[in-house]
Formats: C-alpha cells, structure tokens, sequence
C-alpha cells in the first residue's frame, strides 16, 4: 500500500468491485454509465472529452487519469483536452461568480 499519496492510481483497479457488497446498484451503476458513454447523437471520443472535462472539475484523479488514456487512445489531442478543461474552468468561474449575485442582493438587503 502507498501511504505517500492519498489518492493511490492503484484504486483504479479495485473500482468495477463496488459491486460486491451493493451487487443491485453497482451492476445498475455500470450499466447506465456503459449506456450514457457509449456513441449516440455523440460519438465515444466526444463524450471522452466531455467525461475528462467533468472529472477534472469535479476534481477526480482516477476519472481524470482514466479519461486521459481513454481520450488518447481515441486521438483526442492534448490541445483539445487542455482547451476543453479551460471550458470547464471558465464554467466554473462563471458558476461562482454568478452566486455572487446573491451575496450582493443579501448586502443590499442589509444596508436598507
């Protein structure tokens, strides 16, 4: 066991066995997830590319490495795997910054 990293690129491994002690949800798990990847109006290197973004905004290290190798074994570039995260970054500045318009709406409030 690696007790330097928290995240352990190992655990990778281990994943398709939380179906062992939940069978009828994780089984339910793999096949929705089998069913929402899989080409459709999208194709399979498109959601990749997507499936990347959201792992490195959600800030998941085994999606983040999984989806990398899944996007280079597709031919996704490393220019479009870097532009689709700043994508993702700048939705999620804007996400934040959006919610600031409560904060200044609760000011307001307060300063009547």
């Amino acid at each position: 066991m690696n007790r330097n990293k928290y995240y352990d690129p190992a655990d990778l491994q281990d994943f398709p066995n939380i179906t062992e002690d939940a069978p009828t949800q994780g089984n339910a798990f793999f096949d929705y997830y089998a069913r929402a990847l899989e080409a459709g109006a999208l194709s399979e290197r498109e959601k990749a590319l997507i499936a990347l973004t959201v792992a490195a905004v959600r800030h998941c290290p085994y999606c983040i490495d999984a989806y990398t190798t899944k996007c280079l074994s597709l031919g996704v570039t490393r220019e479009e795997m870097m532009e689709a995260v700043h994508v993702g970054a700048s939705m999620s500045a804007g996400d934040v910054l959006a919610h600031s318009t409560q904060i200044r709406k609760i000011i307001e409030q307060k300063e009547m």
